[in-house]
């Protein structure tokens, strides 16, 4: 045994929604349940253990203006960290981002390269603009780049025609989704809108951010298909104020969100009734703060999803659908320790007591 303290973390270890032990051991970073002989520094934390949160749907190195310095992504990773997240999957980001990987005190990251938008039909400086005839090449481009995943955006208000509506011709999604595939990558899309997502799910796309406009048409086919979605609905309560903000000009856009914002609970309770898979995400780093997974829990819990569910949507069942370890014998020591049993109330989420990270305690 080398002469890195060891942790002890004792209560009550969920290492899935109906497992769960006394006891789990620190060694070298990672997880045991074998109790080490021999420790001469043990240091010991008890409560309610969980693997560390995720958040399937954030922005390192991005804020409402496109790419941040070095120092203000750390920021924003740090408050992840200290808000319990740990594993991020990173939903498009114009930062270069890698130096985080090196660094242990930092949650690990998934990347999913660069957003890739049609010309003009997205937030400035953030995604590669590109037409229909260039997507193939870009995705190609971010599959390489990216950490098994790539970014597409689905829809996007239209302003000739006033209103959101989808960017890319059918023919051009199938064969881009296609190209992914091939290059073993997964393809996730930005969508609030109805139109684009019959086409996306029967091009084979893997999952769907946001997905306020899932209806009865497309629910089932989004069931069949086991496409994921990650709802945000933490930034979909920004509906009212953005069509607020744009009534003026886009009054049908401006109604279109409002009615996409009303029926947000509707849509995910039955999406997840459906089969659905769905899973947390904040869209943290473009206009909203760090740090929120645990509100988002709370609020797949205010749209009807069991909280034993919803808290799987940010741990067990959110580490598995990306291919990451929980509290699994072996696995690097990511966890986090709270006062009560966060099955019993999901809102002890955002207080966690102890941060565990690469086996050392961070926060």
């Amino acid at each position: 045994m080398s002469d890195r303290a060891v942790l002890h973390v004792k209560g009550r270890v969920l290492v899935g929604p109906e497992e769960v032990r006394d006891e789990v051991w620190v060694i070298d970073g990672r997880i045991s349940y074998d109790r080490p002989t021999g420790a001469a520094d043990v240091r010991t934390v008890e409560g309610w253990a969980l693997p560390g949160l995720v958040d399937a749907h954030c922005h390192v190195g991005l804020d409402q203006h496109g790419a941040v310095p070095a120092d203000v992504a750390e920021k924003q990773a740090l408050t992840d960290r200290e808000a319990g997240t740990l594993l991020v999957r990173d939903a498009g980001s114009p930062s270069d981002t890698r130096w985080i990987d090196d660094r242990e005190d930092l949650p690990k990251i998934i990347r999913a390269g660069r957003h890739i938008a049609r010309t003009r039909r997205y937030i400035r400086n953030y995604a590669w603009e590109v037409e229909p005839e260039d997507l193939v090449a870009y995705v190609a481009q971010e599959a390489r780049r990216g950490d098994g995943w790539v970014k597409l955006v689905g829809d996007w208000i239209d302003r000739d025609l006033g209103d959101l509506s989808a960017c890319w011709p059918r023919g051009a999604v199938e064969a881009a989704i296609g190209e992914a595939h091939r290059l073993g990558a997964r393809v996730t899309a930005h969508c609030f809108a109805e139109d684009s997502l019959r086409d996306l799910v029967e091009a084979g796309i893997d999952c769907v951010e946001h997905a306020t406009g899932l209806t009865d048409d497309t629910i089932p086919l989004f069931a069949e298909r086991g496409v994921a979605i990650v709802p945000t609905l933490v930034n979909i309560a920004t509906f009212p104020a953005l069509a607020d903000g744009g009534a003026s000009r886009f009054p049908r856009w401006s109604a279109h969100m409002r009615r996409l914002h009303e029926r947000r609970y509707d849509t995910v309770r039955n999406a997840y009734d459906a089969g659905v898979p769905v899973f947390v995400g904040t869209d943290a780093g473009g206009a909203l703060a760090h740090g929120l997974a645990g509100a988002e829990v709370a609020e797949l819990v205010t749209a009807g999803i069991p909280p034993v569910e919803a808290l799987a949507a940010t741990t067990w069942a959110a580490r598995r659908w990306l291919g990451r370890p929980g509290l699994e014998e072996g696995a690097p020591a990511d966890l986090v320790v709270y006062e009560r049993d966060p099955r019993a109330d999901v809102r002890v989420l955002t207080a966690p007591r102890r941060v565990v990270l690469n086996g050392r305690v961070v926060g």
